[in-house]
């Protein structure tokens, strides 16, 4: 078969998850997820991640592959893809990518990243001090000057992936996007097959971010917040998940449960637009725009329409 994928893309809280296991219900194939939260065990209410419930029988990949605090890198991320993807291909199921990192899922259609294994300490220490004296907003400021286009897409708290962008600049003269470029592949590995899901206005949309947060909490967002505190793993990638942070001020009393609610729901819909605005910059989206009330037979049914059309 050839190499094929149906991606489900879309800001947090779209439905994507829903339609996901519809559609791979109807197909009978299976869900790569390229959610880069995800991937850590016991982080399962704070990242949406699927329940059983929700999985409906449908097998999911990607999911709880490691524990948080591990480090875990887009190249990590492609190798494991693309490997679950030509398994399912070679069983005759176009797999079914979905998830709201879109530079993983970016990086898997195309399979070729920049690894980032050279790397100077000396870079790293030198923007790490620079944060611990004058904060991350700073080093994020140099970000700005040197590469607009990553500072953009990045959080000035995402330390990490500010620093990394520095380091490859510095290092290389280029930004991540420009070194991106320069190692493609001449095409994409896969021919990939775009439904971007979203409601007709962000008011709709922060309304279903607003009810996911109060139901989050309702869950044992707190208790999980709580537990993965106490031992330890809120650290590394896994620290820069948007849904634990923003509670930790409440749990060591320094903050009112309602403030660090209200924070939350705000990086949240912060979140959102960034990845809108990932989204945006890609034509090859399929957008179904829907209203409030908009049943998911509905959207089962016009994605069936457009993978249709595409002859797949």
């Amino acid at each position: 078969m050839e190499n094929r994928l149906i991606c489900i893309c879309g800001p947090t809280a779209s439905g994507k998850t829903a339609l996901s296991v519809a559609l791979a219900k109807v197909r009978n194939t299976e869900i790569l997820s390229a959610d880069s939260m995800q991937i850590y065990r016991g982080m399962d209410i704070g990242t949406a991640k699927p329940s059983l419930e929700e999985r409906q029988g449908i097998r999911h990949h990607l999911i709880d592959i490691r524990e948080p605090g591990e480090s875990f890198s887009v190249a990590q991320y492609v190798e494991l893809a693309d490997s679950c993807a030509q398994a399912l291909l070679a069983q005759g199921k176009i797999p079914i990518v979905v998830g709201g990192t879109g530079l993983y899922m970016d990086a898997l259609i195309e399979c070729s990243v920049f690894s980032g294994e050279e790397t100077d300490p000396r870079i790293r220490e030198r923007f790490r001090q620079l944060a611990a004296e004058q904060g991350n907003e700073a080093v994020h400021k140099v970000l700005c000057t040197v590469d607009p286009e990553s500072a953009q897409r990045l959080h000035p708290n995402n330390l990490k992936r500010v620093i990394r962008a520095l380091e490859v600049y510095y290092q290389t003269g280029m930004t991540i996007g420009m070194l991106n470029a320069q190692n493609r592949r001449p095409e994409s590995k896969y021919e990939a097959y775009k439904i971007g899901l979203c409601p007709v206005s962000r008011s709709i949309l922060y309304e279903r971010i607003e009810r996911r947060v109060e139901q989050m909490l309702c869950s044992g967002l707190l208790d999980e917040t709580a537990a993965l505190l106490a031992a330890g793993k809120l650290n590394g990638t896994a620290a820069q998940a948007i849904g634990y942070k923003e509670l930790i001020p409440f749990l060591e009393g320094r903050d009112s449960l309602e403030n660090c609610a209200a924070l939350l729901k705000q990086h949240t819909r912060n979140y959102a637009k960034r990845q809108l605005t990932w989204l945006g910059r890609d034509p090859n989206i399929h957008w179904l725009r829907y209203e409030e009330g908009t049943e998911l037979a509905a959207l089962l049914q016009d994605s069936t329409v457009f993978l249709q059309a595409c002859g797949v």
